[in-house]
């Protein structure tokens, strides 16, 4: 009778086990954190956005210059337009109907203007 008592002890183990609280299986490890595919390099300066391969490519300031002298060069030829389509409506009769030229510099004065909003969006 011993070895039947033995064997229903050992099988009320992991009964008893989970009536106390504690698993008859030891708990999983928790899941280990993956690298980032975006995260950023440990060997690149702060700073280095890209790396150094970056600080070789063009100076930020620079295109900002150049674009701003772009900006204002179009924006004085635009008054220089609107200055003359001025001076062309004041000369048209106001019964008369306005001649081509008007016509077709208002739609210069338009398309420049649309390309300066461009360049100032970025």
């Amino acid at each position: 009778m011993t070895f039947v008592g033995a064997a229903g002890v050992l099988a009320l183990k992991p009964a008893l086990a989970l009536c106390q609280g504690v698993s008859a299986h030891p708990t999983p490890q928790p899941p280990q954190p993956r690298p980032s595919p975006n995260a950023p390099d440990a060997h690149v300066p702060y700073g280095l956005k890209d790396g150094p391969q970056a600080a070789t490519g063009p100076d930020q300031k620079a295109l900002d210059r150049a674009k701003q002298q772009e900006l204002r060069s179009d924006v004085s030829k635009l008054y220089e337009m609107v200055a003359e389509l001025k001076d062309q409506v004041e000369k048209t009769d106001a019964n008369s109907t306005l001649s081509l030229t008007v016509v077709k510099k208002a739609q210069q004065i338009e398309k420049l203007a649309k390309q300066i909003k461009e360049v100032a969006k970025g």
